[in-house]
């Protein structure tokens, strides 16, 4: 969850004005902990069926095995998915935890007037 806290609190972020969402199979117990140990505001949501995260396809990824790890969905404002980057896939050394800064110029690649920059 720290994953979730760092980014939320990181300038470059911020700027890119975009919600997130995390997404997990673990319990609404589990959930409730983290976010208040962490303190977290953004929303969570469990998933313990993993339907919301089949719905987006990602348990193709990870997920699907279990293997810690993040995968973030970009979604554009009509709902439809325009970039997914897995790091816990084992070619990535299952990653749990992404630097803000390297997932921030990701995403921003891909935003309409931040991609070039």
């Amino acid at each position: 969850m720290q994953q979730v806290v760092d980014l939320h609190s990181n300038s470059g972020f911020q700027a890119l004005d975009v919600e997130l969402l995390s997404i997990s199979p673990d319990s609404l117990e589990d959930w409730a902990e983290g976010v208040t140990e962490f303190k977290i505001e953004t929303p969570a949501l469990s998933d313990p069926q993993n339907r919301v995260a089949s719905k987006y396809d990602v348990m193709k990824w990870q997920a699907a095995t279990g293997e810690p790890g993040h995968t973030f969905v970009l979604i554009d404002p009509d709902g439809r998915i325009t970039w997914i980057k897995d790091f816990g896939a084992p070619e990535n050394g299952g990653q749990m935890y992404v630097l803000p800064v390297p997932l921030t110029q990701e995403i921003a690649k891909r935003l309409p007037g931040f991609g070039e920059n």
